[in-house]
């Protein structure tokens, strides 16, 4: 189970994720973004509740990511040190702005 909560202001789109984002909740985490991608300008995703992440999970980020680089970009904070573990075998710590 994945919970989204997203707030949009001054075109800048803070996402805060609790749960797992896997195979099961990926759609649901993407089709979210999707709805708000035309009317924020940067995009920052708080993932210090996320406790699982698979390749799904993965793919939606980086298609995020590809989404708003031609725009102010997107960061994803507070990052616990198994994902942050992930991101960096697979090489996003070095694609994503991690803080």
């Amino acid at each position: 189970m994945l919970d989204i909560e997203k707030e949009l202001s001054d075109k800048e789109l803070v996402v805060k994720l609790e749960g797992r984002l896997d195979t099961a909740t990926a759609p649901g985490f993407e089709e979210a973004l999707e709805e708000e991608f035309d009317k924020a300008e940067g995009l920052t995703i708080d993932m210090e509740n996320v406790d699982y992440i698979s390749s799904a999970g993965l793919r939606v980020l980086l298609a995020a990511h590809k989404k708003m680089s031609p725009k102010e970009g997107m960061k994803v904070i507070n990052v616990n040190e198994t994902i942050m573990e992930i991101f960096d075998i697979i090489g996003f710590s070095d694609i994503l702005t991690i803080e």
